[in-house]
């Protein structure tokens, strides 16, 4: 029986002994377990904290809000300014002008000449009529003359003045050999007292062409009239230049007396453009006068 009890109350301390044992091995355990996890804990944390010291900071609100305002302010001035309108084309306006002389061309006779758009051409019968009122309407020394064309000065160029008349005209005879073209008749008396001064002869070269000239002078009354004649010989025909400018005309306003000579410029400036076209160039097609743009100084 001793030896049961004591078998027993061995095998009692033994069975004790090992259950704690088991306790203090678990309570070991236990420790050991936390302690590693707590150690595992604070490396997690600090691989965490490490990482995220790395990464760039968050701008804060306040500065993100003062970093895009300028932004949000800039864009609401371009939404607000307008966009600028296309330029139009400017379109140049052109002046076209009116050339101040005017061309005259005669395919009968291949005359042609420029004179100042402001003074009045006759032709034809008009021409003829003009000259044939004058006191010596031509001077060739065989008749057989044809006028062409006459260029007379505007009144308004000598307003309230003495002057009578003043023009240009052209004549042509074709049955004048080329001696008698370059010779010239005596100014006849047209009115009582008129008086006549000698002819002055001498020459004058427009381009090629030759002329021979003379001046004649008539006085009846207070009228004086002075005339200065051109001949020149082309294609078998004598062509006469005439500038008379007659002065004493008597108005209303008294008359400011014109010096005849200033006239006479502006009548010279026509007969220095006269062209004589060769025969062969003359087209019975061509119109009686041809307005065109001069590039020469404008007759006046």
């Amino acid at each position: 029986m001793n030896r049961i009890n004591l078998f027993r109350n061995t095998a009692v301390r033994n069975t004790t002994a090992t259950l704690e044992s088991v306790s203090r091995g678990t309570n070991n355990f236990d420790k050991t377990s936390s302690t590693l996890v707590f150690a595992a804990v604070l490396i997690v944390c600090s691989i965490a904290v490490g990482c995220s010291s790395e990464k760039p900071q968050p701008a804060s609100s306040t500065s993100s809000a003062v970093t895009t305002q300028p932004t949000a302010t800039a864009a609401v001035v371009q939404a607000s300014t307008p966009a600028p309108a296309a330029a139009k084309p400017v379109h140049k306006k052109i002046v076209r002008r009116t050339p101040p002389t005017v061309t005259y061309a005669d395919p009968s006779s291949g005359i042609s000449f420029q004179y100042p758009r402001k003074y009045s051409l006759k032709t034809g019968d008009d021409a003829n009529k003009l000259v044939s009122s004058d006191a010596v309407p031509m001077d060739f020394v065989q008749p057989g003359g044809v006028t062409v064309a006459a260029v007379v000065l505007p009144e308004s160029a000598y307003p309230k003045s003495d002057l009578g008349s003043a023009f240009f005209n052209v004549s042509v005879n074709k049955a004048l050999t080329a001696e008698q073209c370059g010779e010239f008749s005596v100014p006849q008396v047209k009115a009582e007292g008129a008086g006549d001064a000698a002819p002055r002869m001498s020459k004058l070269m427009i381009g090629d062409m030759e002329l021979q000239s003379t001046e004649t002078f008539a006085k009846d009354g207070t009228r004086e009239e002075e005339a200065k004649y051109y001949h020149g010989f082309e294609d078998g025909a004598c062509y006469e230049f005439a500038l008379k400018v007659s002065t004493g005309v008597e108005t209303d306003e008294g008359g400011k007396h014109v010096d005849r000579e200033v006239v006479f410029k502006r009548l010279e400036k026509i007969l220095a453009t006269v062209k004589i076209a060769p025969a062969a160039e003359v087209t019975a097609s061509a119109p009686v006068a041809a307005p065109a743009t001069v590039a020469a100084t404008p007759a006046q």
